[in-house]
């Protein structure tokens, strides 16, 4: 049964996006992109520094990764902080030895736990982003605006005086976003977003505040997705991290520069017998010409510069 005339009839439909906040473009017609140092693609990991609370509250909904079973849940909330405390320095120490600049996503109570962890992340060259409060204090539609503008406003402070840093980006907890939440975070300053993953570049999104960059961050080629929520082992990652780098690499030459989004959680990739599939798969990606790893800022160089590559 076809649907109603009037069903599709509705403000702002027309070719491309039916909503202003951003317009649509076809990603292969895009005027090429080249980084620095003749970079064709730019590899741009993720590396989430969470804490999720003992006693979550759960709404409006339970963060992936959040508490399991009945209070205290004990075995996944120290698995958790294990990340924080101890998996987080093997992959400090591989992209020191590959020469590799990451965005760490930190919620701001850990950093208020775990300066120290701060300040290692700060002294090797990688770029903080700004990852909300905690893993329980969510950004959702229909929530107060007031009280989201708190919540981003603490972690994006907490971030700036513990880290000493700018802190441009933003990824909310659980990618999850309120139709405000673009429109607050140029309130404070935020440059660019990481929620979004429609496309494979960045591009601008329209807030009241001007434009927010969107640099999208792969929800696919990330290690939760893959290994825990599709029961892969950690050599199927790494074939697949491989993979996808030899797409990437293969276009880059007709189209111009590719970004390879990797997002890596410490407890899941850092443990003794993964850290070494996924030393081998950077190796692999890091060993290639024109390729670098670049923290989201270095990223967007080229696309705030030269709007004609948007």
């Amino acid at each position: 049964m076809p649907l109603p005339d009037e069903f599709l009839q509705y403000p702002l439909r027309r070719h491309g996006m039916d909503h202003d906040r951003y317009q649509w473009s076809n990603l292969f017609e895009r005027s090429p992109v080249l980084w620095e140092n003749d970079t064709k693609v730019a590899v741009l990991i993720t590396v989430p520094i969470e804490f999720f609370p003992l006693n979550p509250q759960g709404k409006p909904f339970k963060s992936p990764g959040s508490m399991v079973t009945a209070y205290p849940d004990f075995r996944h909330y120290t698995t958790r902080d294990y990340g924080n405390r101890v998996a987080v320095f093997r992959f400090l120490k591989c992209f020191k030895d590959l020469n590799i600049k990451a965005n760490f996503a930190v919620n701001s109570e850990v950093a208020e736990r775990y300066p120290a962890l701060i300040a290692e992340i700060v002294a090797d060259g990688h770029e903080i982003v700004a990852h909300g409060i905690n893993m329980d204090t969510l950004h959702y539609g229909g929530m107060d605006e007031a009280q989201e503008r708190a919540q981003i406003e603490t972690s994006v402070n907490t971030l700036r005086r513990l880290s000493g840093q700018a802190v441009a980006g933003w990824m909310s907890p659980a990618v999850s976003e309120s139709f405000n939440t673009p429109d607050l975070l140029t309130e404070f300053g935020i440059n660019y977003v990481c929620d979004w993953a429609n496309d494979e570049l960045p591009y601008p999104i329209k807030t009241t505040n001007g434009d927010l960059m969107a640099l999208p961050v792969s929800q696919e080629l990330n290690d939760r997705q893959i290994i825990v929520n599709y029961h892969h082992t950690e050599e199927s990652f790494g074939q697949q991290i491989k993979d996808q780098f030899d797409w990437l690499y293969h276009e880059s030459v007709r189209y111009g520069g590719r970004i390879l989004s990797l997002t890596l959680h410490p407890y899941i990739m850092g443990l003794p017998y993964r850290i070494q599939t996924l030393r081998e798969a950077l190796t692999y990606v890091m060993s290639k010409p024109n390729v670098s790893a670049l923290t989201g800022t270095e990223v967007l160089k080229p696309f705030v510069s030269d709007a004609a590559a948007l």
